[in-house]
């Protein structure tokens, strides 16, 4: 079927399915205008081939050029419309309508062109790449920039879908009006995913190229892990046993053979003197997102690089989006939400006093230091030093989003890959695999007691998940220095392994065993969502979470409620006034332009 009444760009057409069928639809566009070719869209499109050091490194750094166009937007995009952040009137207008899922055909974050740069740049390249070049050790050349494309496309593509619901799919490079004007089909979530599962799963066990340190970074951590990807397009194809099996193989194999990449102990700890509640000790941010390091123990994986300065041209502005400073007048642009303040607060912090008794924080501290302690770290506000103008005085507020503090816009980390794995083992069957993994963290020991005995018809399978105990070592009250495995929500509750109150979902009264496992696995997917937020407020993952969550149970209103429910329970109704858009109809989840791509209205 052609759709002759698109006009030519190369965008898509408004979905008529809801996206949770995961329909490929049978429609098609063409692409002039998207990709026009006096944009320099292409670098080094007037080459037959690619067959040297040079025009191959410039072309893969190229790509990582456009790549930085759209990192801000890769966060934005994702926070702004989740549940953890929320709007003031600082907020710039596009800002403020992405959050208010009012995003119109001239919203600066709504681009399609962009990705599409991207991806043309990706085809091009792989078209081009002499791959069959070796060197006189017989070695493929260029093989390790091959595969860093073939992954920074399908990230790309992955991140187009997810916001616009259906996309033309195009895999050739663009470099003629005439190829802009053919029929090109239209992709959904699951047609995408599949498409790059079999495209990439190849060069899996290929390294990323290595060009040493830029500007002071170690330039391992532009590239996406294939692993990674494979685990991440499985997880939203519905594959959750491949998806386990590929965060697994790359927690297994990313510092190589018979080594480890465990979680750590990093965490935000109370230091007590078992009468008052006096200070606390972090390693938690320093490792998570103030480290830029690549190493053996490194949190981050892949970062998009930013310029230094703004006009360098790809200047990422989250510094002055999230923090106050002089460039923004000291005026905070976004806040954390009421949601994430209650979410926070309503964790049980667990502490092991000096003599190794059991206590628990109380609920009326300030500062946001009541229940998890990962908010208070990320985030601060407080009044400043007085200032005078023009004969008046005021009261500076600081607002401090400790996440963004570089110019580099951060996107995957080791925690990430953790808790993806639990989500996929937990849909793939196995919801107390999952919990420990939030509980008290996994080894082969862990493994032995709590999961194989309650699924001894999957053994063969579920030992494939090899964490051996004298790599990964839990963490105990007695913190030993070999310790380097606990629990995820040890990183803001306290020592989770001795909390009574963080236990494994069951409901005994449930006696058909289908029922029962249907219900551990909801209670513990929600455990999951949970920490992800307590893990990653305002890094660019919640809303495609929630969306994530909302699409695999067939519950547009999973997903509603909590959007509806930022400025917290009492004030739904205020929310719903601000967002024009019905949350529980799919559609208004997707950004659509011009009314050629994508399934929003």
């Amino acid at each position: 079927m052609k759709t002759k009444y698109f006009s030519y760009i190369i965008k898509g057409a408004k979905g008529l399915l809801p996206i949770y069928l995961f329909t490929l639809l049978p429609l098609f566009v063409s692409c002039s205008d998207f990709l026009d070719q006096e944009s320099e869209n292409v670098i080094y499109a007037d080459k037959d081939h690619l067959g040297n050091a040079t025009d191959t490194i410039y072309s893969v750094t190229g790509i990582m050029n456009k790549l930085q166009v759209i990192a801000d937007r890769t966060i934005l995009l994702g926070e702004m419309r989740g549940d953890l952040v929320d709007i003031n009137s600082n907020t710039p207008a596009d800002l403020r309508d992405v959050a208010l899922f009012n995003i119109g055909d001239e919203n600066a974050y709504n681009s399609p062109r962009d990705y599409y740069a991207i991806i043309n740049n990706c085809n091009y390249f792989l078209a081009k790449a002499d791959t069959a070049l070796r060197n006189n050790r017989n070695e493929f050349i260029f093989m390790k920039e091959y595969a860093a494309v073939k992954a920074f496309r399908a990230w790309t593509y992955l991140q187009l879908v997810l916001n616009y619901g259906s996309v033309p799919f195009v895999t050739e490079p663009i470099l003629s009006k005439a190829e802009s004007e053919k029929d090109y089909p239209m992709y959904d979530i699951k047609a995408v995913c599949n498409y790059f599962i079999q495209d990439i799963a190849p060069y899996a066990t290929i390294e990323t190229p290595s060009y040493g340190s830029i500007r002071n970074t170690d330039s391992k951590l532009f590239y996406f892990p294939i692993y990674v990807l494979l685990g991440d397009l499985n997880l939203w194809a519905g594959n959750y046993k491949e998806a386990a099996l590929a965060y697994y193989n790359y927690l297994s194999t990313r510092n190589g053979v018979n080594t480890a990449y465990t979680l750590g102990t990093n965490s935000v700890r109370w230091s007590r003197n078992d009468v008052h509640w006096m200070s606390w000790s972090d390693s938690w941010s320093l490792n998570s997102f103030d480290s830029e390091r690549y190493g053996a123990n490194s949190e981050l994986i892949t970062m998009i690089p930013g310029d230094s300065i703004p006009s360098e041209g790809n200047y990422s502005q989250l510094r002055n989006l999230f923090n106050t400073n002089n460039d923004n007048e000291f005026k905070s642009s976004i806040v954390p939400s009421q949601s994430i303040i209650d979410l926070s607060a309503a964790q049980k912090y667990c502490h092991i006093t000096s003599s190794g008794d059991v206590v628990y924080a109380p609920q009326n501290l300030d500062n946001y230091e009541s229940g998890d302690m990962r908010l208070c770290r990320a985030w601060s506000n407080s009044d400043g030093a007085i200032i005078r103008q023009s004969g008046s005085s005021s009261r500076i507020k600081y607002s401090s989003f400790a996440k963004y503090s570089t110019r580099n816009v951060h996107v995957y980390r080791r925690t990430m890959v953790y808790l993806r794995l639990a989500e996929a083992l937990n849909r793939a069957g196995y919801p107390r695999f999952a919990f420990q993994f939030l509980k008290t963290g996994v080894n082969n020991s862990i493994i032995e007691e709590y999961v194989l005995p309650y699924y001894p018809a999957d053994e063969e399978w579920l030992r494939q998940f090899d964490f051996p105990n004298l790599l990964y070592v839990l963490e105990t009250q007695n913190s030993q220095t070999t310790e380097n495995t606990t629990g995820i929500h040890s990183h803001g509750s306290g020592f989770t392994t001795f909390n009574e109150y963080y236990v494994m979902p069951d409901d005994t009264l449930l006696t058909d065993q289908q029922e029962r496992l249907q219900y551990q696995m909801e209670r513990v997917e929600d455990l999951i969502m949970d920490e992800e937020a307590l893990e990653f407020a305002f890094e660019g993952h919640r809303f495609y979470d929630l969306m994530r969550i909302a699409l695999r149970r067939n519950d547009p209103g999973y997903l509603a409620k909590r959007i509806y429910q930022r400025r917290g329970a009492g004030k739904t109704d205020e929310m719903q006034s601000l967002i024009k858009a019905d949350l529980t109809d799919s559609h208004t989840w997707f950004l659509n332009w011009q009314g050629k791509i994508g399934l929003g209205n």
